[in-house]
């Protein structure tokens, strides 16, 4: 099984211990990920607000990279990219006006046949969780993490078509499946202020505290999530050490991926107290 990957900007630097973890994990469960060649920054929030045409022909090379490299339907591990590019792919294949423009300026011909995914999506639906299980060397047994899935992973639902916008359950299902016990909150789709936090830091860390003092009201003993500025305002903006995971690390636990132990170390909030209680280090 192959998959194109686009890892976005911070695969390679804040969030570098995400994409270390997903390498890992997907080489275990033996599917590979091409990364495609020459990608771009897709833009994110502040291209959005400044330039719609330049924010739309950003994830749109992409696209065009991911048709070329030919190696299957395009992962994307980030939320906010993932939600860029499926609101490009949206304009793409319902506005033919704004199609033709921004094909002639990225110079490529879309192919609508081309899927782009979220990681956790690939896991759950392609890969599949009885694969994953099948896997799983240190269940998480007892542990009792929140899942945030965060706004912009399941939201527009009609764009990003990806689980129920307000209850989504896919992470759920996946902690379930690695011997964890995911609680039930009702903060798992709230925002966390993104990237407000380098200019209304104290409105982030207002939503930020609500949505760390809301886990461990439900009985958390982490969160895990699948966006990577959501672990950084998370970790970087609460003051209850509540660690947070992104997915793919808990996964790795699981099962028992060589070289964890090198994630743990780019943590603010060390994991590695919660996961010796747990007899999982």
């Amino acid at each position: 099984m192959k998959f194109s990957y686009f890892p976005g900007c911070t695969d390679h630097s804040s969030s570098l211990e995400y994409g270390l973890s997903t390498h890992g994990v997907f080489k275990t469960l033996g599917v590979e990920l091409v990364e495609i060649e020459d990608w771009n920054c897709c833009g994110a929030a502040a291209t959005h607000s400044l330039n719609r045409l330049l924010s739309l022909c950003l994830p749109a090379r992409n696209i065009s990279k991911a048709q070329s490299a030919k190696a299957g339907p395009l992962v994307v591990p980030c939320a906010g990219c993932f939600s860029y590019l499926k609101r490009t792919e949206h304009v793409l294949k319902n506005n033919e006006a704004e199609r033709k423009e921004i094909e002639e300026i990225v110079g490529f011909t879309y192919d609508p046949s081309l899927e782009i995914l979220a990681l956790m999506d690939v896991i759950l639906n392609r890969i599949g969780l009885e694969k994953v299980q099948g896997k799983v060397r240190k269940p998480l047994k007892g542990l009792k993490p929140a899942c945030y899935y965060g706004c912009a992973l399941v939201r527009h639902p009609k764009i990003t078509q990806l689980d129920d916008p307000e209850n989504p359950q896919y992470l759920d299902r996946l902690m379930k499946s690695l011997g964890a016990e995911p609680v039930e909150w009702s903060y798992k789709t709230d925002c966390c202020g993104a990237d407000l936090a380098m200019t209304y830091s104290d409105v982030v860390k207002t939503l930020v505290g609500k949505i760390v003092s809301m886990a461990k009201e439900a009985g958390a003993q982490c969160i895990v999530t699948s966006c990577g500025l959501c672990q950084m305002n998370l970790e970087m903006r609460q003051d209850m050490s509540l660690p947070i995971f992104y997915f793919t690390e808990l996964m790795g636990v699981a099962l028992d991926v060589e070289k964890r132990e090198n994630w743990w170390k780019r943590h603010l909030i060390s994991p590695k107290p919660l996961l010796e209680s747990m007899g999982l280090l």
